[in-house]
């Protein structure tokens, strides 16, 4: 399918430049906007070539740049896990208000059709199986074992660690932070669109997201860039914990094909799908690659932690093959080490998200 209209939301992000110019290329007709916050582009950012400046809370905006739009591709949000509790308005408004704000004016306009990003996040701690191979929900992980250099997940009865599996899409949401809340009030604002009007909602679940033009190290930063940033500076990356958590790392330029395959391809109702790479990694293997390519020192392992962060979460892409036929084409030991020299997006954030 070419020529669809689309408007496209975050356009000036990370994944929403990299979408755009996908998109545009295929022969879609976008119109891109971007609120061009400064806790993402800086105090003094200008809207690219191409993209209008515009927030996703602005209902009368949103009317007026949907007419004559076949989908919306919504990327726009405040990203990251959060500092701490003081930021909980400003992922609830740009996030939440902003989502329910856009399905209101897809509405009032009759546009039928969303691209949602979603997250990984929204399942909190992965899966996990036992000894006997069943699947368990593990015991939170204590302060005290985490300050004992005790980071696996544990069975509840028995004690004993439990072995990580992939998540499948039915898997239970347990959001485990703010960002987490806000995506999963996003899929659920959605879902409760599409019973009302009929509408068409893709939900993609991104996993750990990387590649050419992500942000410069800044907390609310993925773990790729922050190595990056201590390379740049010529020191070892700090990897956290013991290095073994698993994680799927997919290329930006995979995430866009994703959205473009939702796009060409509208499954009704709602639906969502992990987009990863189906490669699990761990954070380790991740900073040694980085730093063998980048020619800098190697990591140091330095059992820091943070108390909200989860052992393991890894996806299984299957579903995403079977209904949107995409599959990832840039698997992550080579996306990885040619990320080591990739152009990082230099803008200095403003600050925090504010509301």
């Amino acid at each position: 399918m070419t020529g669809t209209r689309v408007l496209l939301t975050g356009a000036a992000g990370f994944i929403g430049s990299h979408i755009h110019t996908t998109l545009s290329a295929a022969g879609h007709d976008v119109v891109a906007v971007d609120a061009l916050l400064p806790s993402a582009h800086g105090a003094d950012a200008q809207a690219p070539e191409g993209i209008q400046r515009a927030d996703v809370r602005d209902l009368p905006t949103l009317t007026e740049l949907l007419r004559g739009v076949d989908v919306v591709c919504h990327q726009s949000a405040v990203v990251g896990a959060g500092v701490n509790a003081s930021d909980a308005p400003a992922y609830a408004s740009h996030n939440d208000v902003g989502t329910a704000t856009l399905l209101a004016a897809m509405h009032e306009t009759g546009c039928r059709r969303l691209v949602l990003a979603s997250s990984m996040v929204v399942y909190g701690d992965g899966r996990y199986r036992n000894a006997v191979g069943e699947i368990v929900e593990p015991a939170a992980r204590r302060s005290d074992d985490l300050a004992a250099g005790i980071f696996d997940t544990t069975d509840p009865t028995t004690g004993e660690t439990l072995d990580w599996e992939l998540v499948e899409e039915d898997s239970p949401l347990r959001p485990r932070s703010l960002y987490a809340a806000s995506k999963v009030a996003q899929e659920n604002y959605a879902h409760a669109w599409s019973l009302a009007t009929g509408g068409c909602v893709t939900a993609l679940r991104y996993h750990n997201v990387y590649g050419d033009h992500m942000p410069r190290n800044t907390p609310y930063s993925g773990v790729a860039a922050m190595f990056r940033s201590f390379l740049e500076a010529g020191e070892p990356p700090r990897v956290f914990e013991d290095g073994l958590q698993m994680r799927d790392f997919v290329h930006v330029r995979d995430v866009a094909s994703a959205n473009m395959a939702a796009i060409d391809a509208p499954i009704p109702g709602f639906s969502a799908f992990n987009v990863c790479s189906g490669q699990p990694i761990t954070i380790g293997e991740v900073a040694v690659t980085l730093a063998r390519a980048y020619g800098g020192p190697a990591p140091v392992v330095t059992g820091e932690y943070r108390p909200g962060d989860v052992r393991h979460i890894v996806a299984s892409p299957r579903l995403a093959g079977e209904k949107l036929g995409f599959r990832a084409q840039i698997l992550p030991e080579a996306g990885i080490a040619a990320f080591a020299h990739a152009p990082l997006r230099s803008a200095a954030p403003a600050g925090p998200p504010r509301v």
